[in-house]
């Protein structure tokens, strides 16, 4: 009986194939880096999600506490950028915004597309009066524009970060249902779905198995795209006192409450004000690149080039 040595154990535990595929995989990644760089805009968005995470441990100083003996500080070595009326450290509180923006439009995009990807999708399949009632709530739902329909949601319902998220999801169910109305549609016209419902394929099956997977990706997109407007919806409803409330940090929320210290400590206003434009482009970015991306297209024509 042989023995096997070390040296053969590491052979046989990572295989020439196995370091050719990581190989090619990291040759690809850089590859789409170089050709495109939005693909950097995710390094960016990534490097926000890690602040969100680890705020705690990032933020130099508490994010809520008062301090009179620094107020309207302007950037400094101590706070690098200056402190707000009450003498809180702005980058704190960016840190600690940071948490609140992207739970906020996570929350909102998780809920509102699969709110309205059920209702797209039971639309397209079972058509008859089931399609022409979500079809007439859909378009009644979109006959007001987004931020109204959200702001006279909060209203009615109260300023609250629950409210907030509940009116900001509502608002994007009708995106989602018209994407996969239109999309299942089109799937539920293929042959293999005709043949799985002749075959007596139970109907929660065929959505599982041949819906759902193939409108995936227009999905997708919508939400990466979704989630900059979402962001940007929530920023303005705090800015108008109806989102997030006092003390609680958010980017929204620290542009209104600098907006009366513009003209003479405007760094207040300018580190929440940057971040969002930085967020929301990076996010936009991001999301063409995807799109482009699944777009089969464009995929053959960068496998051509490669």
């Amino acid at each position: 009986m042989s023995v096997q040595t070390s040296l053969e154990s590491e052979t046989q535990a990572d295989p020439p194939g196995k370091r050719e595929k990581a190989g090619s995989g990291l040759k690809q990644l850089l590859y789409a880096l170089r050709q495109d760089p939005r693909w950097w805009c995710g390094l960016i968005l990534l490097l926000f999600i890690l602040i969100a995470i680890f705020a705690p441990i990032l933020s130099p100083y508490s994010p809520i506490i008062y301090n009179p003996t620094h107020t309207a500080q302007g950037p400094s070595g101590a706070h690098l950028l200056g402190t707000d009326e009450l003498g809180r450290d702005q980058l704190s509180r960016i840190f600690y915004g940071t948490r609140i923006s992207l739970s906020v439009a996570a929350i909102t995009i998780l809920l509102g597309g699969v709110c309205g990807t059920i209702l797209g999708v039971l639309a397209a399949y079972n058509r008859g009066w089931v399609d022409q009632v979500i079809t007439m709530l859909v378009d009644a739902l979109l006959a007001f524009p987004s931020l109204v329909l959200a702001l006279a949601l909060v209203t009615a319902l109260g300023p609250s970060l629950i409210n907030l998220v509940i009116a900001l999801a509502v608002v994007r169910i009708p995106i989602y249902a018209r994407i996969a109305r239109g999309q299942t549609l089109q799937i539920a016209a293929q042959d293999y779905v005709t043949a799985a419902r002749v075959s007596g394929t139970r109907t929660w099956k065929i959505l599982a198995r041949h819906i759902i997977p193939n409108i995936f990706s227009p999905l997708l997109v919508q939400a990466t795209l979704s989630i900059s407007f979402a962001i940007l919806d929530e920023s303005v409803l705090s800015f108008l006192g109806l989102g997030v409330q006092p003390p609680t940090p958010e980017w929204g929320a620290m542009v209104s409450e600098a907006q009366p210290f513009l003209r003479t400590d405007p760094w207040m206003m300018l580190g929440p004000a940057l971040t969002i434009v930085i967020v929301l482009i990076s996010l936009n970015l991001f999301g063409d690149a995807i799109r482009d991306h699944l777009d089969p297209r464009t995929s053959t024509r960068r496998l051509e080039r490669l």
